[in-house]
């Protein structure tokens, strides 16, 4: 059970549980639900429908995929999960491919390529591209069932494997990264991550070539599974399934021949979400929406964000001295200027390692490693920091990291400036001219004119290794030769 609060383009979660009932376990043998499986299900499902009442939760999904779909008494299962009052939606193998793969969708905007998502029951694969689901195909080849094809023999495991992969052309004809959605995937992501010393700790929008992946699937199939339990990010439950899912991969990866794996948090659930949105909801950036959302529960709006954003332009491209911002510049910078706003309200001894959790560790959609060090190091510049953490350039190069903590500084002179207050802002102008960082202040607020915003004025003048000026005169008027 998850509940979701928040922006419907980048939905937050404030509630999440899980029991794992397997109620597939028995598919290959006796075809059946097991009643020791469904009575733990339907007992979890009893105290998730009681919850959703106390806390009043009107707008609630209850889904059912390959256990309740294949088993002969599937039918009975989900007549008991209705008495319970949560209305069960069987899906079709189809659909159940369709809404994993919109999930990815929603969480990689653009995506073209092949999801791939690794449930207990069967494995769903689906072409996607330019946000459409085109081909999809349910495979009996969940985490379940794997043990049944008995990897212990090789030969054979692969050949019943490619049997059914041959069912699905489509998806080797299919360019583009395959999108790896299933918690057994992502437990897999968590030990590439560690094996690499991977400076982030979510998996969401890890990526690994097929050739490492390769080599680490070798390595985890003859893997013990309680030393795998021991690694960050991996459970006792996904550390048992692990070896069978290696064992599926390596076929699965050389049947299907992807540029790469990119790991997905997004999957059925939020889906189900992604899919009921209108085209306008889903064609906002989940970046944006999802920062605008968390910071704004501090107290800072995105429009205060924008404003300083705006003032602060000329810091954009190059270092601020030379060339013009980008679109994608534009939009981290935006999202930076909110969060520096955001860790304001947080006390002060708690700020710079809340400037690092939530530029690193928390999960944004539609992030890129580079984008989220490049947003780490302008909020450290927000608080007066150059010297941001060294794994930063694991992530990005030392000239976006540089262009970040000009943003930065920016936005803490903003802020000295006038308390980011809407008139002080409006009644100055900060630009570069030829090697001189000049603050214009309408006369009417020459009393702002004084440190700590000269000596802020400084130090961005001084990263920029150009002069810094402060002068009164009329913010509307042009720039003259006595600002060079």
């Amino acid at each position: 059970m998850v509940i979701y609060e928040g922006s419907p383009r980048a939905p937050r979660t404030v509630w999440n549980e899980k029991v794992a009932a397997r109620l597939g376990r028995d598919l290959s043998e006796t075809g059946l639900i097991p009643k020791e499986a469904s009575d733990e299900a339907l007992g979890a499902l009893a105290r998730y429908a009681r919850i959703l009442d106390d806390l009043g939760v009107t707008d609630v999904q209850t889904v059912a995929t390959a256990a309740a779909r294949e088993a002969a008494n599937g039918a009975e299962f989900l007549a008991a999960v209705a008495e319970l009052g949560l209305e069960p939606r069987l899906l079709t193998g189809e659909e159940e491919a369709r809404i994993s793969a919109t999930g990815a969708i929603g969480a990689f905007p653009g995506a073209r390529g092949v999801v791939a998502d690794l449930g207990g029951g069967s494995l769903e694969l689906v072409s996607i591209v330019d946000g459409e689901c085109h081909q999809a195909s349910s495979l009996p080849l969940g985490t379940l069932r794997l043990p049944a094809l008995d990897r212990s023999d090789k030969k054979r495991f692969n050949t019943r494997v490619r049997a059914q992969l041959d069912k699905v052309g489509w998806a080797a004809a299919h360019p583009g990264p395959l999108y790896m959605v299933g918690g057994t995937w992502r437990a897999f992501a968590a030990y590439a991550m560690m094996r690499r010393d991977y400076p982030l700790s979510d998996p969401h929008g890890f990526r690994l070539d097929v050739e490492e992946a390769d080599m680490l699937a070798q390595r985890l199939i003859a893997a013990d599974p309680a030393k795998l339990a021991e690694c960050p990010g991996i459970s006792q439950m996904r550390a048992e399934y692990l070896p069978d899912a290696v064992a599926l991969l390596r076929p699965l990866l050389k049947a299907l021949e992807p540029d790469e794996l990119v790991f997905s948090s997004w999957g059925i659930r939020e889906g189900l979400l992604f899919d009921r949105l209108d085209p306008v909801q889903r064609a906002k950036d989940p970046l944006i929406a999802g920062v605008s959302e968390f910071a704004t529960m501090l107290g800072a709006a995105i429009t205060d964000a924008a404003l300083v954003a705006g003032w602060s332009v000329e810091l954009a491209g190059n270092g601020g001295i030379t060339g013009h911002a980008n679109a994608q510049d534009e939009r981290l910078r935006l999202v930076a200027a909110q969060l520096s706003d955001a860790l304001q309200r947080v006390e002060p001894n708690l700020r710079l390692s809340h400037a690092s959790a939530w530029a690193l560790d928390k999960r944004w959609i539609d992030c890129l490693p580079a984008e989220r060090a490049q947003i780490c190091a302008a909020l450290y510049a927000s608080l007066g920091r150059t010297d941001y953490p060294e794994r930063l350039l694991a992530l990005a190069d030392r000239d976006a990291l540089r262009d970040s903590v000009t943003w930065g500084l920016g936005f803490r002179l903003a802020r000295k400036l006038g308390g980011g207050s809407r008139p002080a802002l409006s009644a100055s102008r900060l630009h570069c001219k030829k090697r001189k960082l000049v603050l214009r202040l309408d006369p009417s607020w020459a009393e702002l004119a004084h440190y700590p915003v000269t000596r802020e004025l400084e130090i961005l003048a001084g990263w920029l290794g150009v002069e810094a000026k402060l002068k009164i005169a009329p913010t509307d008027s042009e720039i003259d030769e006595s600002d060079a």
